[in-house]
């Protein structure tokens, strides 16, 4: 073997060493890079019945999601390991894909993952489909199966199955949770749940956190924002500054009270909502994209002041429509709005992420499709559903928002936004809402004022008008 191949081979190994290395965040949890003292509280818990009480973004579903993973590969560091076969149970399959499933995927090593079988989606596509259950490779040599349901299957569909234990991501039915213990009850499995409690004096709140001294293998902790040290302090403080105290006490502290309502209290129509004027194009920014077929394509044209408000200039919301008429109806808006374009004439756009998705080979996604049209979107988008909600709640309760009166889907859907179950709101009507979000997430930054320029008199006049100034004050 030639030298230059042997120098090749060897790169080639480091490279692929340094690609499981970069896929496998679990490790970095092991050392205890990404896992803080509540956390491991939870792991180290030898009770069959733990539940974690959390606020959103305290780190609840993290450690969750890598005890299953520990579990379903056998390399559990305070538990005896076995092949397993467990389920993890979400609110929704919705759910479960934008929360559960994503934190499983993202804590498996690819290498570790023997098949993976999907109830909807394409196969190599799990982060836009539904997986019915995945099958892990385990340190015995065998296999482990991590199973997926949702709560809206109802009663039935959890039966029959006998199980090593069940992760609940947020509050199940009590009826679901009832049928899950009897799927461990011959294996002597666990169960553990993690959520922020939001549906007030709940049956999680009689039989989990009020038994927790009582039964002895019941256990159950509170995680809130400042028990997670990977938070940025900044973060945390305008998300609490924007919360009246009884949302604070679910969604920071993780602890039990009255069910919430609107997601957007800070949105006050008479102050947010003014009617148009002509945006000077130093203002002009980008146009922001949630994309539909069956549900309304939402497009907003968005602008920032020099003090950094954000105004919601137009809106553009059809269903039904192609991406050829959605173009075509974005630029008929930009010629009435005189919107900046670049320099061919193009206009300039953020989209949702999935956008991306080609559903069949050969054919050009949502996003190709609308370059093509013209309209160069820009797919790089910050999607956290709860920090993207908390920003806009801020900009709101700080008044740097404003809507145009014209943007009455917008206006609609904001007054009718209502939080639902677990860390989500209700997913319905929140298409234009999403746009926003995305926008608010970029943190748009103000344009550069332009200088101004005195003539000689009024430079004078100027003079003379602080001088006086200064002797009133006593200045000189």
């Amino acid at each position: 073997m030639q030298k230059r191949e042997i120098i090749a081979r060897i790169l080639a190994i480091q490279k692929e060493l340094n690609r499981r290395k970069g896929n496998d965040r679990l490790s970095a949890y092991n050392t205890g890079d990404k896992v803080h003292a509540k956390q491991m509280a939870f792991h180290k818990c030898l009770k069959r019945n733990r539940w974690v009480f959390g606020g959103n973004r305290s780190g609840k579903t993290e450690c969750g999601a890598v005890e299953a993973v520990w579990t379903a590969r056998g390399i559990h560091p305070f538990r005896e390991n076995k092949p397993t076969s467990g389920w993890v149970v979400s609110l929704s399959y919705e759910v479960q894909r934008e929360v559960a499933q994503a934190k499983i995927l993202s804590y498996l090593n690819p290498d570790w993952i023997q098949d993976v079988v999907m109830t909807s989606g394409k196969k190599g596509e799990y982060e836009y489909g539904i997986i019915d259950y995945i099958l892990v490779k385990n340190v015995f040599g065998s296999v482990s199966r991590i199973g997926f349901k949702s709560c809206d299957q109802g009663r039935e569909k959890f039966q029959g199955a006998s199980l090593d234990w069940v992760w609940f991501d947020e509050e199940p039915p009590k009826e679901i949770y009832q049928e899950c213990v009897m799927r461990v009850l011959d294996t002597k499995g666990n169960i553990w749940g993690t959520m922020t409690p939001l549906k007030g004096l709940s049956w999680v709140y009689d039989e989990i956190y009020l038994n927790s001294g009582n039964n002895p293998q019941i256990w159950h902790e509170h995680i809130e924002w400042g028990d997670n040290p990977f938070l940025d302090e900044e973060e945390v403080q305008a998300l609490s500054s924007v919360m009246d105290k009884e949302t604070l006490e679910s969604r920071r502290y993780g602890r039990f009270c009255q069910s919430e309502g609107l997601v957007y209290k800070e949105f006050d129509q008479t102050k947010h909502v003014i009617e148009p004027f002509d945006v000077p194009i130093e203002w002009q920014d980008v146009i922001t994209i949630d994309p539909g077929l069956n549900n309304p394509t939402a497009c907003l044209f968005c602008a920032v002041d020099y003090d950094g408000n954000i105004y919601v200039v137009a809106e553009h919301y059809q269903a039904g429509k192609d991406i050829d008429y959605h173009v075509s109806r974005l630029f008929e808006l930009a010629d009435k709005l005189n919107w900046k374009r670049d320099g061919k004439g193009r206009l300039n756009a953020i989209i949702d992420s999935a956008a991306n998705q080609r559903t069949l080979a050969g054919v050009r996604s949502v996003a190709e499709l609308f370059r093509e049209g013209g309209i160069m979107v820009n797919t790089a988008v910050d999607k956290q559903l709860f920090s993207g909600i908390a920003r806009v709640k801020q900009y709101f309760a700080l008044d740097k928002i404003r809507i145009f009166s014209c943007c009455v889907n917008l206006i609609r859907e904001i007054k009718s936004y209502w939080w639902s179950e677990g860390d989500n709101p209700i997913k319905k009507d929140d298409h234009a809402l999403d746009a926003l979000r995305y926008y608010v997430m970029t943190k748009p930054q103000a344009p550069t004022a332009p200088s101004v320029k005195y003539t000689a008199i009024q430079k004078d006049k100027r003079r003379l008008i602080n001088g006086l100034k200064q002797r009133r004050n006593g200045v000189i």
